[in-house]
């Protein structure tokens, strides 16, 4: 059987507006983290079966030239807010190919494995629109649309409660942690370690001192062996 194809899009913010919540931790590193964590999600999303495209949409020079090299096509975020940028990068994919479903993903997931995105996608293709709630169960990770279907993304504060208004479903699954876990804290990080994570964040968080511990052996496509804050 075919497999769906999915363009994501992945918007990420200058370097500037990147991670302060995590500037009193990394200190110097605070804009090298955030390059690095978006990195390591667009190398895991194009490392995923059902994924054909990831599409970056930053206005950031930095990001862009390193993103690219990866393999993701980069368009100029037009700085009107989030769920602009990423209605902006889906209008692009569906120019470059439309019988392709579409999903957003955000660009701080670092311990994301190639597997257990390709579960999500392979559910979410079951529906017109669906999403995952992050790890706290109060935002959104992922949302995604079948081909041809409105592209409405609602992310934002609480947006789990906004797409669920919305009518997108909730893709409630056990074994999908490291699709939940975004980074926005300290602790968010130190539970992305316990995930385990590649080189590239890996090798800035080495330098953050004093150092932030929690890390465990990556395998990309094992499983993670943590649960999720709503499993707990």
């Amino acid at each position: 059987m075919q497999l769906t194809r999915w363009t994501l899009v992945v918007p990420v913010k200058t370097i500037i507006r990147a991670k302060t919540r995590l500037a009193g931790a990394a200190g110097p590193y605070r804009a090298d983290l955030a390059v690095a964590l978006a990195c390591d999600t667009v190398s895991a999303a194009l490392s995923c079966p059902r994924v054909h495209r990831v599409i970056v949409v930053t206005a950031d020079p930095v990001p862009a030239e390193r993103l690219a090299a990866l393999g993701a096509h980069v368009v100029t975020d037009p700085d009107r807010g989030l769920n602009t940028a990423l209605r902006f990068g889906a209008a692009e994919a569906v120019r470059l190919a439309p019988e392709d479903a579409v999903g957003a993903l955000q660009a701080d997931l670092p311990a994301l494995r190639p597997a257990e995105l390709d579960r999500v996608l392979a559910a979410a293709e079951e529906f017109d629109q669906a999403f995952v709630p992050d790890a706290a169960d109060v935002g959104t990770t992922f949302y995604g649309v079948r081909p041809g279907v409105p592209f409405r993304p609602r992310f934002g504060g609480e947006s789990k409660a906004r797409h669920l208004s919305g009518g997108a479903k909730e893709l409630v699954m056990d074994g999908i942690a490291s699709v939940r876990r975004d980074v926005d804290t300290v602790e968010d990080l130190r539970e992305a370690l316990a995930l385990g994570l590649p080189a590239t964040t890996s090798a800035v968080v080495a330098r953050i001192r004093p150092p932030i511990t929690g890390a465990a052996p990556y395998d990309r496509e094992g499983e993670t062996g943590v649960a999720t804050r709503s499993e707990r």
